[in-house]
């Protein structure tokens, strides 16, 4: 495990890597109320696998955002960080806000895509989703965390994930300072509005679409839509599984690691 920060110019980005293969798989993580580098012992651990084949990187978003942050801006900061690191031809894995932040890295940046995973996300946020997000900003803004982590977990996992882990889940906010506030709110802001909808012709690297149809934040026909308009492969787990499905279904690694491996 290596741990580490990149900068350029005003971005500073940490990430964390892992693995010693030639070729370099990148995890584009979703909006998150705390820093991704407090979750690096869980990614690798979920993530070993990909370790022999692959130079394993995650990406945390950069620490100093500008408070009218856009996902495209997110996505930009991240490409340049690759690009920083000689990272190029990598395989993706963007989920949820990550999967749009890949999305646009593969039309504005096509060479740093070899093969990508778009996971529980949209090209485009619709009224179900906007008015999700503003719930969330708007707990955030009260700093009722409590709250906040109530309406998260009910969003995000599905009953049986809840019914099994509910007392770890509602302490996963604890220690949640002003800072991972304002983040949090940030990047979540960043969802409202956004749409790339009409580009996705632009996508020309093989892509593999995973959604769920008991996903409550961003819903189904989101993971459907980019399929059809980028000829892409898809899979939609059931109703059984919520917007966290990448946590959930136990055979999720390995359907990226099968598609990775198609010639």
């Amino acid at each position: 495990m290596k741990t580490d920060m990149v900068r350029i110019n005003d971005i500073e980005m940490e990430y964390f890597s892992f693995g010693d293969g030639e070729r370099a798989f990148v995890i584009l993580p979703g909006v998150s109320t705390r820093s991704m580098m407090l979750s690096a012992m869980a990614v690798s651990a979920a993530y070993r696998a990909f370790g022999e084949e692959y130079t394993v990187y995650c990406f945390d978003r950069r620490r100093n955002m500008p408070d009218d942050y856009t996902v495209r801006q997110m996505a930009e900061d991240t490409a340049a960080v690759m690009q920083k690191l000689g990272i190029s031809d990598a395989d993706l894995f963007g989920a949820s806000q990550g999967g749009m932040m890949a999305m646009c890295i593969a039309i504005d940046h096509p060479e740093l895509v070899h093969k990508m995973v778009l996971g529980s996300t949209a090209a485009k946020i619709n009224k179900q989703g906007e008015a999700g997000t503003k719930r969330w900003i708007t707990l955030a803004q009260s700093g009722d965390l409590t709250a906040l982590t109530a309406e998260l977990i009910d969003s995000l996992y599905s009953e049986s994930t809840i019914g099994k882990y509910k007392d770890v889940l509602l302490h996963m906010n604890d220690g949640m300072t002003e800072y991972d506030i304002r983040r949090f709110i940030i990047q979540t802001r960043a969802l409202e509005g956004f749409d790339i909808a009409g580009e996705l012709n632009k996508i020309q690297c093989p892509v593999l679409v995973i959604g769920a149809e008991g996903d409550k934040v961003l819903p189904p026909s989101g993971s459907r839509y980019i399929a059809d308009a980028v000829h892409a492969q898809l899979y939609m787990y059931g109703s059984e599984f919520a917007h966290c499905v990448f946590d959930e279904a136990p055979d999720y690694k390995q359907r990226l690691l099968d598609f990775y491996h198609q010639t």
